[in-house]
């Protein structure tokens, strides 16, 4: 009787034991806190995650998530940190930050376009970069379309002008791109593309001269003179490149 008492006692200490596995939720995130804070990614991505594993439900578990995705952009793992905010959008709604998750997601693909100013050179423009840059459009346009009074508005808009401006610019890329090789029907239509998608930036200058050109090589010079006419009845002032600025403060109209 007295053995079979101990081997019970034995047995539910054991069993404590086995039930004291790790830190409580609020320590786990104060954990994962601490890492991200140190830009220790890969750590606070794992600490992150089985911190949602441990404890799916709770307060700490929704920020946690949008602190993973956080960390995974800032660690270089853009697709990562786009599913793990598609899964938050999913799951939480109505989330209090439910706002700041729309934002991220445009701000992850309005990273990766910056590599389009790396790459601005006729054959090397990137269509991954064109796609990431219209993503991040809509992602933006999603959030003012969903939060109008968020905090976040005024820095989408003005990521939506540049990404606009960018857009338009690798039109203009890809137009030049075929006029030099003879393609000069494929070149102006995508100058008619800039103008008719992309009213306003700077790039229709660019539209302009190359639709006017692609017309003087396909032997229309009435619509050619007509395309000049509008150029300089619009633009005379800034047709000078000096007087139009730098591509980075063209892209970026904003101080």
């Amino acid at each position: 009787m007295t053995l079979v008492l101990v081997a019970a006692l034995l047995q539910g200490c054991g069993g404590k034991e086995e039930r004291d596995e790790g830190p409580n939720a609020e320590e786990a995130y104060a954990a994962a806190n601490r890492a991200l804070t140190a830009k220790n990614y890969p750590e606070a991505i794992r600490l992150y995650r089985d911190l949602t594993i441990r404890f799916p439900f709770g307060r700490h578990a929704e920020q946690a998530m949008l602190d993973m995705a956080y960390a995974e952009f800032k660690g270089g793992r853009p697709e990562a940190a786009t599913a793990t905010l598609d899964r938050f959008l999913r799951t939480y709604p109505t989330h209090p930050n439910v706002d700041y998750a729309w934002y991220m997601k445009g701000l992850v693909n309005y990273e990766q376009t910056m590599n389009f100013l790396e790459t601005l050179m006729p054959g090397r423009v990137s269509d991954r970069d064109q796609q990431s840059a219209h993503q991040s459009f809509r992602d933006f346009q999603e959030l003012i379309r969903r939060h109008p009074d968020s905090r976040y508005i005024a820095d989408a808009r003005q990521r939506m002008v540049f990404l606009r401006n960018i857009m338009a610019e690798y039109e203009i890329e890809v137009g030049s791109y075929y006029a030099r090789r003879g393609a000069h029907v494929a070149a102006l239509n995508r100058a008619r593309y800039v103008l008719e998608n992309y009213p306003g930036a700077p790039a229709t200058i660019e539209a302009l001269e190359l639709m006017a050109s692609s017309y003087d090589r396909l032997k229309m010079p009435e619509l050619a003179q007509d395309t000049r006419r509008v150029l300089d009845l619009n633009y005379a002032d800034l047709i000078d490149d000096d007087k139009r600025g730098g591509l980075l403060k063209r892209l970026w109209p904003f101080d």
